[in-house]
């Protein structure tokens, strides 16, 4: 009887430890966290979106899209062209739009595609890349600049 009560008592340590144990945030999550919040107070709009099929990401699974990292500016009096561009040995390769921005440089790295279209610029990028936001104010930089073409 004794060596029951044990037993059940270990029992019920083991699962609570294991409970608080699983309820921390791994180190990845909270960098993320800590990246977004930053681009939020910057004026960028980062959020998660199902990769568009013109940016080439492959996909997650043969019948789901893959999530990808999207960042944006707002900027309210701008009347911008549609377009759209792949990354392609860090420069711009044209999929719609003018070709004024057709082979641009692109110093950024993790970066998939960029799109424009009437007062938003984004982009769609790895964020695993730079989990220490080293390129954030680059990122605006490049956006606002592109806007200004």
């Amino acid at each position: 009887m004794e060596n029951t009560g044990i037993w059940v008592v270990g029992f019920i340590i083991v699962f609570v430890l294991g409970s608080i144990l699983g309820l921390r945030v791994s180190p990845r999550e909270k960098a993320l966290g800590i990246m977004r919040e930053k681009a939020r107070k910057m004026g960028l709009h980062p959020r998660l979106v199902a990769a568009p099929d013109w940016t080439k990401i492959p996909m997650a699974t043969e019948s789901r899209a893959s999530m990808v990292a999207y960042y944006s500016i707002l900027i309210p009096d701008a009347r911008l062209p549609l377009m759209r561009a792949r990354v392609e040995e860090q420069k711009l390769k044209l999929v719609q739009g003018d070709d004024k921005f057709n082979d641009l440089p692109i110093a950024l790295k993790g970066i998939y595609a960029i799109d424009m279209q009437a007062n938003c610029v984004g982009l769609y990028w790895e964020e695993e890349s730079d989990l220490r936001a080293t390129q954030l104010d680059d990122m605006k930089t490049y956006l606002k600049s592109l806007a200004e073409l």
